[in-house]
Formats: structure tokens, sequence, C-alpha cells
């Protein structure tokens, strides 16, 4: 497999698949910074559950972030610097929260996840049989998402579930 130096890993451009992780590890920043500030203004019914379930998926953004730094530089490129190349670079984007409300926000950290999931399906089909490194990496990442994304829904029907039964 090519690394630094060479342009190829087997029929890839080593820059493509620079330029890709780059855009997932604005997502990444991007989506740990969401979680955090999430987890500190949430309000409402079973709010404990939904921060630590917040926390824990920051945590998990901001070890992403590290393991796709990592591989840009393996792959002889550089993270993305300066944080408002985020802004730029991003696949999924930054939605300031606006309303606070547990379920509003479970919604809004669904959708990310759903866009996540998209990104890595797409960078895994991308690399696959071509970068088994990056393709380990971002499955691993992606199955991650996954269970974020499934977590959130399960939260999100617990809490509207536990409404609807009040309002019966």
């Amino acid at each position: 497999m090519a690394v630094r130096g060479n342009s190829i890993i087997k029929g890839i451009e080593v820059e493509e698949v620079i330029k890709l992780l780059n855009k997932a590890y604005a997502d990444e920043w991007l989506a740990y910074y969401q979680y955090y500030i999430e987890a500190k203004v949430i309000k409402g019914i079973m709010k404990d559950a939904a921060i630590a379930e917040l926390n824990q998926h920051a945590t998990d953004e901001l070890r992403h972030a590290d393991l796709v730094a990592n591989r840009i530089l393996q792959l002889g490129g550089t993270p993305l610097l300066n944080p408002q190349e985020w802004f730029k670079e991003t696949n999924c984007g930054y939605e300031e929260p606006k309303n606070f409300d547990v379920v509003a926000l479970l919604e809004d950290s669904i959708k990310g996840e759903q866009c996540a999931i998209s990104t890595y399906a797409n960078i895994a089909e991308i690399v696959k049989d071509k970068d088994i490194v990056t393709y380990d990496i971002v499955s691993q990442i992606l199955a991650d998402e996954v269970e974020h994304e499934e977590d959130l829904q399960d939260l999100h029907d617990d809490i509207t579930g536990f409404i609807e039964s009040f309002r019966e």
C-alpha cells in the first residue's frame, strides 16, 4: 500500500483520501462541540439521561477526530489546522441549538448522526478494496455512528412515549 511520497493507494489518489478525511475531521470536531454544548443547555423531561448520552457521544466524536487525524498524518497529509476551516469543509454542518427542549435537541442530534452515517458509508465505499487501513478506521467510526443514532432514537422514543402517555 502506498503512503508518504506516493500519490496512489491501489487505484485511488492519496490526496483524494486526505480530502475526504479532512472533511470528516471537520465534521467530528463540529459534532463534538454540538454534543458538548447541547449537554450544557438541554432542558426538559429525562434531561439527565439525555445529558449522559450527549456527553458520551461528545467523547466518542473526539476519539473519532483523533483517529481521522492520525490517518491523515499517516497518509502524509495535514489535518485542518484552523477551526474556521471546519465550517468550510464540513459535510454535515453545524446547527446552533436554538430550542433547548430535550426532544428538539435529540431530533437535531439524530439528523447529525444520519449525516455522519452517510458520510462514512460513502468514504467506506470509495476506499473499499483500495485502502484497507482507511477502510477499517471509517468502518469502526461508521459502526459507532450507527450505534449513536440508534441510542438517540431510542431515547427520543422513550421520552416522546412518556409524554404521550400523559396526554391520553
